[in-house]
């Protein structure tokens, strides 16, 4: 994992995180990676936005949220979006910035992260609970809402 790196998201990552290839039947699960930078982008008092790079080739996106006054305790400090290039998964990318977003939460006196995820065979449920993510509810929706102790 060391050889991967974080950097804020900026107009020079942006067009290469949208562009980031998912496998086969993930992109059911997500929205595209531009509508959460666009959020990123007005949201910047609430939002962590950041590529994973390993050299100067962005391999994934994360965003988390951080908002102490949220009125759904869910979106206090949570993790809101991951994108891992297809050829790139399973190769620590997504780890390496989970725990990065978990040391941004503990540096901002969070003691837990969440994040929330539609069911299905190819969606994310197995990745984040092999990071620790443990269900702890369920959206008016269905999904499932997880947190992690920082």
């Amino acid at each position: 994992m060391s050889n991967y790196r974080l950097e804020e998201l900026s107009a020079l990552t942006v067009i290469a995180a949208n562009g980031l290839t998912l496998r086969e039947g993930q992109h059911d699960f997500l929205a595209p990676v531009s509508y959460s930078m666009a959020d990123a982008l007005t949201n910047r008092q609430t939002t962590w936005a950041r590529v994973v790079l390993t050299g100067d080739t962005v391999v994934g996106f994360i965003r988390g949220n951080f908002d102490q006054d949220h009125p759904k305790e869910e979106f206090r400090a949570c993790l809101w979006r991951i994108n891992v290039a297809a050829e790139w998964q399973g190769k620590g990318v997504g780890r390496f910035a989970v725990l990065e977003l978990l040391a941004e939460a503990k540096s901002r006196n969070f003691n837990r992260l969440t994040v929330i995820w539609e069911r299905g065979d190819l969606g994310p449920g197995q990745f984040f609970e092999r990071i620790g993510f443990v269900p702890i509810g369920e959206t008016e929706f269905g999904e499932v809402i997880a947190a992690i102790e920082v």
